[in-house]
């Protein structure tokens, strides 16, 4: 060994004296260096922004630097340490509680005030002097690009790779076709990154861009529901997770008829994707005789071989599955099961097969599931309620959690329930903090540990000032509501509230939330080779 080699060798020895758990394989070009500012651990391995510092909470060592940037090989003592958790339940048990949640808002008039949609960061620590409020905004470049999901760069799907950070957070537009990164290493400050125009995007002849999902490659693929020009068209298109270059797209051979959201469990070399419509009849707005025509509106759940990225089977649902929105697996990657909310009829589907089935037009627009795959989340933006399903027993799903907040059949509104089998009388108006809940309850987002759920009430802004026309002059709002995890039950927390209406430079929608470190939503899980 070189007398340079035996000084790293001997400084390494010294300085880790302590840590017993030294990962094999770890490069000899590794030499030990003092955290910044103090910090010796964090909650994954991953780079440090600007430097060349990693951190290891697993192996309780100080920060690791690595000489000329080589790349760091998956850490067997410690089981990976890339970003994220290395399952859904460790991600439930040992995750931290949500201090600070990503929001996307929306302007709801554009082209009269010129403004553009923003990013917002909620505090939602409960010892802050800032709680339940809004502390930063990044502000987009564009006016009229329509925010709508969001998604990371990384997420535990790249557990076992040391040298991925989870620190980029990826906004693609539904109207525009741009696709905004902004930077998250400073959490409570995030600043753009990077701004993908729409036509890198159009050269691959895709638009109408909807979820983002990272993958193992290191590469994040987004649903795309049309072409360039507006017309239907189901698609994926992927982009470099480190440059950001558009690559291509993702599907081979025969595309789905319609596009909107996905999910995938290589496990069983499967990925399953949803349908909308034609993006340029409903961005017009909400328009219903279009819903009763097959050309116009999605029905269908599209089967994809993971592997070979080609369209394997289309599965038809009939008249009850028209729009089958959001979908999702269970968390455990060796699933092979999960559930899709069908919106225009309010079903929800299991596929392997059907499950929850209600009659009326509650117009279910999103569906979440806890990491420990126990409940079902569902709102009803027609209705205005969100449901807790106890799902242990996959084929019986049982309702054990139901709040109203807002929607078209409060009492004393413009409609008027003649019979509905489940409500006794309709429903009254919500107050949170004297403000009268307007709009509905839409976007959901559960803690890490099932015990807090997040909601929105933005759901498109067409369809928004179309259905909710006050939202022009009261914008939306985000609410929090306390889950009993163990037998259920859901509980509004009215100390709560972020008025998206109250906002400095005019009301804002409110639509997807993220946490910094991942949520129930951006998550997906492989299954390790161990566990085969």
């Amino acid at each position: 060994m070189s007398r340079q080699r035996k000084q790293r060798s001997d400084k390494w020895k010294r300085n880790v004296a302590k840590d017993r758990h030294r990962p094999k394989g770890f490069p000899s070009i590794a030499t030990c260096v003092h955290g910044q500012n103090g910090v010796f651990k964090c909650k994954e391995l991953s780079m440090q922004d600007g430097t060349d510092s990693y951190h290891c909470s697993k192996t309780d060592s100080p920060s690791i630097r690595v000489s000329g940037r080589a790349k760091m090989p998956p850490l067997q003592g410690c089981g990976g340490c890339g970003p994220g958790y290395s399952s859904p339940l460790e991600a439930m048990k040992k995750g931290p509680r949500e201090k600070l949640l990503y929001v996307v808002c929306v302007q709801p008039e554009p082209e009269i005030t010129k403004r553009p949609d923003y990013l917002a960061t909620v505090d939602v620590d409960p010892q802050s002097e800032t709680y339940s409020q809004v502390i930063h905004r990044v502000y987009m470049t564009h006016v009229g690009d329509e925010l709508h999901h969001s998604g990371w760069n990384i997420c535990s799907s790249c557990h076992d790779d040391a040298s991925k950070s989870r620190n980029k957070l990826v906004l693609p537009c539904l109207v525009s076709d741009r696709v905004y990164i902004v930077d998250t290493s400073e959490a409570r400050q995030p600043k753009l990154h990077k701004v993908i125009e729409t036509k890198e995007i159009h050269e691959f002849d895709v638009g109408t861009l909807h979820t983002t999902h990272c993958l193992a490659s290191g590469e994040i693929m987004i649903s795309t529901l049309g072409d360039k020009h507006g017309n239907a068209k189901g698609d994926f298109v992927l982009i470099d997770s480190e440059t950001f270059k558009v690559k291509g797209v993702w599907t081979r051979d025969k595309l789905a008829k319609f596009g909107y959201d996905f999910w995938y469990q290589p496990y069983h070399d499967v990925m399953i994707s949803s349908e909308w419509g034609v993006p340029k009849r409903f961005k017009r707005g909400f328009i219903p005789e279009d819903t009763s025509n097959p050309d116009m509106y999605g029905r269908s759940l599209n089967i994809f071989s993971w592997k070979d990225h080609r369209l394997v089977q289309t599965i038809d649902l009939g008249e009850e599955g028209i729009a089958p929105l959001e979908i999702r697996f269970l968390h455990d990657p060796k699933e092979a099961q999960g559930y899709v909310g069908c919106a225009v009829n309010s079903n929800v589907f299991r596929f392997v097969w059907s499950s929850i089935r209600t009659r009326r037009q509650r117009f279910t627009s999103d569906i979440l599931l806890s990491l420990d795959d126990k409940f079902l989340y569902m709102s009803n933006w027609f209705h205005g309620d969100i449901r807790q399903y106890d799902i242990t027993d996959r084929r019986h799903p049982k309702l054990v959690g139901q709040l109203f907040l807002g929607g078209l059949i409060l009492k004393g509104g413009a409609v008027k329930v003649l019979l509905d089998e489940e409500l006794k009388e309709q429903p009254e108006p919500v107050f949170v903090k004297r403000r009268r809940l307007n709009a509905s309850p839409q976007m959901l987002q559960l803690s890490l540990d099932g015990k807090r759920l997040y909601v929105t009430s933005s759901m498109f802004s067409p369809w928004d000032k179309e259905f909710y026309p006050d939202v022009k002059q009261l914008g939306s709002w985000l609410l929090k509501i306390d889950v009993n995890t163990d037998e259920g039950g859901l509980t509004l927390d009215n100390n709560f509230l972020v008025d998206f209406g109250a906002e400095p430079e005019g009301p804002a929608l409110a639509h997807e939330i993220r946490y910094p470190g991942g949520d129930c939503t951006s998550d997906i899980w492989l299954v390790k080779d161990e566990d085969n």
